[in-house]
Formats: C-alpha cells, sequence, structure tokens
C-alpha cells in the first residue's frame, strides 16, 4: 500500500515520486545455494567458467554452482574491522568484480580508513589448491590517505563496476565528500586509484554503496544509500563515466540500497535493499524509471541483502547476511539464486 506521495528535489531535476516500494503481482522462488556464510557482502560472477566470487567476513569464497554447490577458498588472510550503527558486524573484504578473465579486484574492509586497499588478484579456471594470502595480490591500489580530497582518508570499498576503459569503486571516509573512485585500465592492467566524484555535494545525501553501468556503458549507476538511521532516503543517481558529471537523480522509497544490477535478459535495473532501519522492509526491488521518476517494485523479502549478480543465461544470485538468533553462535549469511526471468 502506498505511503503519501511526496515531491523530492534532487540536483539537476524536480522529481515527483511515491515513496513506498510497490509488491509485484507474481511471486519468485528463492533456492539456498550456500548457508552458514560469514557476513557475504560482495558478489561477482565469471563470464566463461560461472564460477562465483563471494567476500565473506574472513576470505574470498568461489563457489562451483553445481549441485550441490561447492565452495573454495580463493583469498584469506584478511584482517577484520567492526562496521555498522545499532548492529554491529565483522567484516574483511567487501566489493569484489572481475577484471578480465583471469584478474579478480577485491575492496577492502578489513583495515582502518586512509589505510585499506583496493587488491587485484590472479585467478585461474580452476580454484586454487592452496588460497593466496590477501597480501599477496598481483596490484595494490592506494591507499587514500588524509589529505585535501579525503579529510579522514578513505577505506569500506563497498562495490566494484567494471567499464572498458576503468573501474570504479564507492568509498567510505570523508562523509562532506561520499566518493566514488576511479582507476583507469592500460593493456588490460590497473592504474591508480584516485577520488572521480564527490557525490555529497551533488546530491546531498550521505553514502554512495551499489554500483553498477548501464548495459550500454553509457551511464555509471550509483545506489546512494544515505543514513542507515533514516527510512527512505536512497537515492538512484546516474552520472557520466568519462567526466563523472551528474546527469540524474531520483528518489526510490528505499531505505539502504547496497546493491545494483541490471538483467541480461530484460535490461530491468535491480537493487537489493539492505534495510538497516527496518529490517522486515528489506529485499529484492526492480527499479522502474519513469517519466516522473523511479518506482520501486518488491520482487521478494530478504533478511539483510548486501549484493547482487546475474549470469548470462539471467539467474539471479544474491547475497544476504541474514539474522543470528539471540544467544546462538551459527553463522546466518547465504547465498541464494532466483530462476532466470526477471
Amino acid at each position: 500500500m502506498l505511503r503519501s506521495c511526496q515531491f523530492a528535489t534532487v540536483t539537476g531535476a524536480l522529481l515527483f515520486v511515491a515513496l513506498c516500494p510497490l509488491s509485484a503481482s507474481a511471486q519468485v522462488k528463492i533456492t539456498p545455494v550456500l548457508e552458514g556464510l560469514d557476513n557475504p557482502s560482495g558478489l561477482c560472477i565469471h563470464g566463461k567458467t560461472g564460477h562465483l566470487f563471494v567476500a565473506t567476513h574472513p576470505a574470498v569464497l568461489r563457489v562451483a554452482p553445481t549441485s550441490p554447490a561447492k565452495k573454495f577458498v580463493e583469498v584469506d588472510a584478511f584482517k577484520t574491522d567492526i562496521y555498522g550503527k545499532g548492529p554491529k558486524y565483522d567484516i574483511g573484504p567487501l566489493g569484489v568484480a572481475l577484471l578480465g578473465e583471469e584478474h579478480l579486484i577485491v575492496g577492502d574492509g578489513s583495515l582502518q580508513d586512509a589505510e585499506e586497499l583496493v587488491r587485484v588478484f590472479k585467478i585461474g579456471a580452476n580454484p586454487p589448491t592452496t588460497p593466496t594470502a590477501a597480501d599477496n595480490a598481483a596490484f595494490k591500489l592506494g591507499p587514500i590517505g588524509p589529505g585535501d580530497a579525503s579529510a579522514k582518508g578513505e577505506g569500506n570499498f563497498y562495490a566494484i563496476a567494471v567499464g572498458p576503459k576503468a573501474f570504479y569503486v564507492t568509498s567510505n571516509g570523508d562523509d562532506t565528500k561520499g566518493w566514488i573512485l576511479k582507476c583507469d585500465i592500460k593493456d588490460g592492467k590497473p592504474g591508480n586509484l584516485e577520488p572521480f566524484i564527490a557525490t555529497k555535494p551533488l546530491v546531498n545525501v550521505d553514502a554512495p554503496v551499489g554500483i553498477t553501468l548501464s548495459p550500454d556503458g553509457k551511464q555509471l549507476v550509483v545506489g546512494q544509500m544515505g543514513e542507515v538511521n533514516i527510512a527512505g532516503d536512497s537515492l538512484l543517481c546516474f552520472y557520466n563515466p568519462d567526466d563523472g558529471k551528474l546527469l540524474k537523480s531520483h528518489a526510490t522509497g528505499l531505505n539502504d540500497i547496497a546493491g545494483l544490477a541490471y538483467s541480461p535478459k530484460t535490461g530491468k535495473l535491480y537493487a537489493v535493499d539492505y534495510s538497516w532501519v527496518e529490517p522486515k522492509n528489506g529485499g529484492l526491488f526492480r527499479l522502474d524509471i519513469t517519466a516522473d521518476g523511479v518506482k520501486a517494485v518488491k520482487i521478494a523479502g530478504l533478511d539483510k541483502p548486501t549484493a547482487l549478480a546475474f549470469y548470462k543465461e539471467g539467474n539471479l544470485y544474491v547475497t544476504v547476511f541474514g539474522t543470528v538468533p539471540e544467544g546462538s553462535s551459527a553463522l546466518a549469511g547465504s547465498l541464494v539464486k532466483i530462476a532466470a526471468g526477471l
């Protein structure tokens, strides 16, 4: 049921939006792939092998989507940091993405801001016999320490979007800036990691987190999470990936957009809402862009989803933190699958 509609002003446009998600009429089947994961927060899929790479608190896992799924440790020996307001979570590696077929980009969350790195690891077609240690990356990008661009330095590299000429990383650190970082790619190798778009001054909302590129590569699409203790403040923002110019920004009515992905079959845009302030309202949403703004259509309820990725045939995978029962030491995280059709 819709809440009252409001006008929302954002840089570059005045948009009329319904600040409440709608529900999709069709139900989707959610199939567990792996359970008992430790705070899974990042996800990507190898286009050739179909292997999934899942960032969890202690390690990056490689998952072969067989039945049952087979789990391997790809990268380990990360340190631990703590993240959150209210509930606090142990975190390590965060965002993951493929750079070609032979390199895995991993955004760190295991150290202090101003010390964290974006690491790029060489990977093979098959799982490694021995995991690669976090310190043994092929390339180490950063850190971005305190300075003119960032008063505190940057860290918590949440998510990564890879284009043909550069990749982009959402970051946490200087809350007055809300940086998206950029790393140019030359001859398949990463260059320097640099601050690229200061989002907070442009849209007046904190925390870029979810990020992807539009199917034609012409727009950098960002989920501005907003404050975790404020409901309904997440934005969907579009930038020029070459010069960083803000193209448009829409209110969504969602609480905390954590991940974004386009369906390879339908071209539709999907988001996961972690929903810190109201976990029961979190889930998977389709974001329909209309002349009036964005309509968020709820596809499935999920307990603190963190990332999503489509495989080329259309199957969708989502990482979920879940909730640990009171008094339990069990790991509540999971990787789930929704069959092609979205």
